[in-house]
């Protein structure tokens, strides 16, 4: 199977993990894990970048349906991967000449964890912040995105330690 149809069939499959189960956890009021975003981590570099945010968008825009909050999840997505190709170009030094060859799979960890990590934390930043909208609450928005980040990342890593066989 092409891996870009895979990694969208990832995506719907991530979209309605989240709206059904992920969306239904909230721990001491601050931990809500947002594991959807995972698409835009793993997603191929080769396919072209109109279409990949063109899914990133209809991801975030599916999650805001559900869960009726006006579009923060569409902005924060398409912003992560939107900005994707710079942390990729500053984490793991790829230039265009190595996109089609580019995985995350076969990068070191302390790379990918450095990319996930900024992706990560920036996408709950952004989504906070616009839920929240105001500045009088800024230590909450502060404390949601550490505390969901943390959460979300404990998710992704533990899931691909589980997922994904070592080659």
């Amino acid at each position: 199977m092409n891996k870009t149809i895979y990694y969208t069939f990832i995506g719907v499959f991530l979209a309605f993990l989240q709206v059904f189960v992920f969306n239904n956890i909230l721990f001491f009021e601050y931990i809500n894990p947002f594991l959807y975003i995972a698409f835009v981590f793993l997603f191929p570099l080769r396919t072209l970048r109109f279409y990949f945010l063109l899914l990133a968008f209809l991801l975030g825009l599916f999650v805001d349906i559900f869960v009726d909050s006006g579009g923060i999840h569409a902005f924060s997505t398409l912003t992560i991967a939107y900005v994707r190709l710079f942390f990729i170009k500053l984490y793991f030094r790829k230039t265009a000449v190595d996109y089609p060859f580019f995985s995350i799979q076969k990068e070191p960890f302390g790379k990918i964890f450095n990319y996930t990590v900024t992706l990560t934390v920036l996408h709950h930043f952004i989504l906070f912040s616009l839920d929240n909208f105001s500045f009088q609450n800024f230590s909450s928005v502060l404390l949601n995105t550490l505390y969901s980040s943390i959460f979300t990342l404990l998710l992704f890593f533990l899931g691909g330690f589980i997922l994904i066989k070592k080659q």
